[in-house]
């Protein structure tokens, strides 16, 4: 099922491939059995994660697998220009890429690649805001607010 499963410091991360690509990037819980990775590229992507696990700063360059409609390409691409330690809301990242705020949100829900496309980095003008199509407290916004605090942000 994945290629990969590490350790986070907020549960697991699982990785899945296609070809010569990364697929997919998943959340999971701290109960999912570990995967060592089983292929070069699993083995890169695990690595980068792991860094940037140690290091907010660190850069990613995966080969992404080619998914997602042509405007959600265009809000990951928009969300991949924005630097660790730094939030746009829904509102401010629709009005870059000419769209509406709650269209924004959905196509950061539908981010086949979180950490690499940092999708977190994009919150309500009210505060948090929902992560991975869950917008009530729990595992994915504490993964939400993990990630910001590793970036300096502390989201309650």
């Amino acid at each position: 099922m994945f290629n990969a499963v590490i350790d986070a410091p907020f549960g697991k991360v699982g990785i899945r491939l296609e070809g010569e690509a990364v697929r997919e990037i998943v959340y999971l819980p701290e109960s999912m059995q570990s995967v060592a990775p089983d292929t070069p590229l699993a083995e890169q992507a695990v690595a980068q994660i792991e860094r940037y696990f140690e290091l907010a700063s660190a850069k990613f360059d995966l080969p992404l697998a080619p998914v997602g409609t042509p405007f959600q390409k265009r809000v990951w691409d928009a969300i991949c220009n924005i630097p660790p330690g730094v939030v746009l809301t829904y509102g401010q990242l629709a009005k870059q890429v000419g769209s509406m705020p709650r269209a924004v949100g959905q196509a950061c829900g539908s981010n086949y690649f979180p950490i690499v496309i940092p999708c977190h980095r994009v919150v309500s003008s009210s505060g948090l805001g929902g992560f991975a199509h869950h917008a009530e407290d729990g595992f994915y916004l504490n993964v939400k607010r993990w990630l910001l605090a590793h970036e300096g942000l502390p989201y309650a």
